[in-house]
């Protein structure tokens, strides 16, 4: 029992790798139905969410903290839906979202450019070199997108148990590998590790509740209370508690609420 996490760049076959690996394990295997609940749960069009997680943020967006409201739609989607296990994610951000939570298979699939070109000019019958122009388009706005939301880029190794260069290995080759690293033991969902997503759920379920008015809070949670950490005027602490504690006391697995303001620099 397990859950993956695939990181692919575009035109890199991550999604065939995903639906081999999901047969090999008998996991189940999803990407943009996660785009699709958190529309419908938060009443949100498709579109926008898409567009969240697909454009590098504009000047616009780091004023308003557009984006950040949609993906904290979609990690509370994403969270809330890994809750049953045997799950393999192959799409947006499945890294960021599990990050700190143990015993996750996280996974990147790269190939090098003129593969990936290949791909492109065979699946979408253009050119090389439109093919080139597209490909640097989209991993440019990826970059700005993922330095942007996490101060790294996607592609950087160190947020990955395992990167795989698909260019030998190909689709099955691929899902061989990472189907005898799947069986670990340390790939294993624990008691500890479930305590750990039930948790992070909660905690991204208090954001998305706060995020249309306190886009910077930071909120974790642990064993049901929540700590909220906001920077403001500590003469409003006892005011921003209360709208905390209005605003999240209703949702499920909330047992306490807990505001910690940081003081503005002065």
């Amino acid at each position: 029992m397990g859950i993956i996490t695939i990181s692919r760049g575009s035109y890199n076959r991550g999604k065939e790798i995903a639906q081999k690996l999901s047969e090999k394990l008998g996991y189940e295997c999803i990407s943009r139905e996660i785009l699709l609940k958190a529309s419908e749960d938060f009443n949100v069009p498709e579109v926008k969410i898409f567009q969240a997680i697909q454009d590098a943020p504009s000047v616009l967006d780091r004023l308003k903290h557009g984006k950040k409201k949609y993906i904290a739609f979609i990690r509370e989607a994403f969270l809330e839906h890994i809750q049953k296990d045997n799950v393999i994610y192959h799409g947006f951000a499945g890294h960021y979202f599990t990050k700190g939570l143990p015993n996750i298979l996280k996974v990147r699939i790269t190939a090098n450019i003129d593969y990936r070109i290949n791909v492109v000019v065979n699946r979408d019958n253009v050119p090389e070199e439109k093919a080139r122009e597209i490909l640097n388009k989209i991993d440019a706005e990826r970059g700005k997108w993922s330095t942007y939301l996490y101060g790294i880029d996607t592609r950087s190794a160190q947020l990955y148990d395992i990167v795989l260069h698909i260019d030998c290995l190909e689709v099955n080759g691929t899902a061989d590998i990472l189907y005898s690293l799947a069986k670990r033991p340390c790939f294993q969902t624990t008691p500890e590790s479930k305590k750990k997503l039930k948790d992070m759920l909660v905690a991204a379920k208090a954001y998305s509740a706060i995020v249309d008015k306190y886009p910077e809070a930071i909120v974790k949670c642990k064993d049901g209370s929540v700590l909220i950490s906001v920077e403001s005027s500590l003469s409003v602490e006892e005011k921003l508690s209360r709208n905390f504690e209005n605003l999240i006391k209703n949702i499920d697995g909330v047992k306490e609420v807990k505001t910690f303001v940081i003081p503005f620099e002065t």
